[in-house]
């Protein structure tokens, strides 16, 4: 459970990390 869940929580952080720099790519090309 604890693994699964530390694991669950990276993954999140990842998704969130990498949605700010798809945003900020998006926004500095336009």
């Amino acid at each position: 459970y604890l693994r699964d869940a530390k694991i669950t929580e990276i993954y999140e952080g990842t998704n969130e990390i990498q949605r700010i720099v798809i945003a900020r790519s998006l926004l500095s090309e336009h």
